[in-house]
């Protein structure tokens, strides 16, 4: 090999020369060679492992400026699903008293159409009375008549006197002519009730369509309500599921921290009172808030819960969660640069700030739900124990800290103390966030 090479690479020697003596070295061509070679994969594998390093960097903040618009469009959004709420809220109420004001105008023309029935038949009872009483008087009349002439006749001792055709002519004339007044002032009457009557049904229909088109109205309220819930919920269910967290449980630990009420007007959001529990549009209302009160729920479990990144800045992603050389790595390794800061993942307090085996300098976070964190391997603290803390506020700054061969974040997600893999909860937000 040294005879075939000898063309390109001659050999050559190295003289070292002393006060007393003259050595050399004699540098072979396959020596030559494996030298070069060895110098060219590591200029090789040099640049290789800078490139793969920029391009992690790249990639990495390229990543979080995604999540973050992603997150920016999740918060209009909900800011506009809320804002629709509160106006499909106000239409609704807007609509409920008009439907209100509507069943009284209908209640009071009903009372107008029951008092004008009441005093028809009270006019034809009372005709009839004046019919009972005309015959009544006329017999009266013919009665005394007769009396009258019995009584002349025996006073004068003679033949009852005839009353003549044009007497009897004169009073038929006048019963007539009185009973005609009294039935035509009847009849008037009776047609002013009857156009009165007409009118209020009309109106009644008119209060009837009315109403049907604000029942269909709320029904379109409510149906798009419905849906908007349905959708904003879907996420945050898929969200906290992938975690490995109960959304029931969740929700029911959040009601329990967040239940406080009182003052003068009563609970901002009271239940369905009884008469309207078989109201099918109170039902509907009913659930709307329920979903509208479970997204608020969410919304505080997820501030509290470490759906975040712990580095803003540029970083690498170093090792994973897992088994490494026997032993359980319990959380993830992300490198950056040295002094880099490091901030809270979720809402909590501080219970571990200081030196501990093996992560050097070290923050954990107690959270809701039975979550904590840890920050590891810091070169500066910024938090002491018992401190609140918030997402997002910074805590300390990366370093080398502990068992660590180079500057990077150990971070671990712990649930009721046994370590679960940090990419669960960065991933589930991704849903959402």
């Amino acid at each position: 090999m040294n005879t075939a090479i000898e063309g390109y690479l001659p050999e050559r020697r190295l003289f070292l020369k002393s006060d007393t003596e003259t050595r050399f070295v004699r540098l072979r061509p396959l020596t030559q060679a494996l030298l070069l070679s060895g110098g060219a994969m590591l200029i090789g594998w040099t640049i290789i492992v800078s490139a793969i390093f920029f391009m992690d960097s790249i990639g990495s903040g390229g990543a979080r400026e995604q999540a973050q618009r992603e997150r920016e469009i999740f918060e209009s959004r909900l800011a506009m699903l809320t804002a629709d709420r509160d106006r499909r809220l106000d239409e609704a109420k807007a609509a409920e008293e008009r439907f209100a004001v509507a069943l009284r105008q209908v209640s009071a023309i009903q009372s107008e159409l029951m008092a004008s029935e009441e005093r028809r038949r009270e006019l034809e009872t009372g005709i009839e009375v004046i019919q009972k009483t005309l015959k009544r008087a006329m017999v009266e009349r013919d009665a005394a008549r007769d009396e009258l002439e019995a009584m002349t006749v025996a006073a004068v001792g003679g033949a009852a006197p005839q009353r003549s055709e044009a007497a009897e002519k004169a009073d038929l004339s006048m019963t007539v002519d009185f009973l005609t007044a009294a039935l035509d002032a009847t009849a008037g009457e009776r047609d002013a009730m009857a156009g009165a009557a007409d009118a209020a049904r009309a109106e009644t229909e008119d209060l009837i369509y009315e109403q049907r088109l604000a029942e269909e109205r709320n029904d379109e309220i409510f149906s798009q309500l419905e849906e908007a819930v349905t959708i904003s919920m879907a996420p945050l269910d898929k969200m906290f599921t992938s975690a490995g967290l109960d959304p029931d449980d969740l929700i029911a630990t959040v009601r329990r921290g967040y239940s406080g009420q009182g003052g003068t007007l009563g609970p901002l959001m009271p239940g369905v009172p009884a008469e309207g529990r078989s109201d099918p549009n109170a039902q509907r209302a009913a659930r709307i808030l329920e979903g509208l009160d479970r997204m608020n729920m969410y919304r505080i479990a997820a501030e509290k819960a470490p759906f975040a990144i712990p580095v803003k800045t540029a970083f690498r992603f170093t090792s994973g969660f897992g088994r490494r050389w026997g032993r359980l790595h319990a959380g993830v390794d992300l490198a950056g640069s040295y002094g880099a800061p490091i901030y809270a993942t979720a809402d909590g307090v501080v219970v571990k700030a200081g030196p501990m085996s093996g992560y050097g300098q070290l923050v954990e976070i107690r959270h809701d739900f039975g979550l904590s964190t840890r920050y590891g391997h810091l070169s500066r603290i910024e938090v002491r124990v018992g401190q609140r803390v918030s997402r997002g506020d910074r805590i300390g700054a990366m370093g080398s800290s502990g068992n660590s061969t180079g500057t990077h974040l150990h971070y671990e997600v712990r649930v009721d103390g046994e370590p679960k893999n940090p990419m669960t909860y960065i991933k589930a937000a991704s849903n959402v966030f």
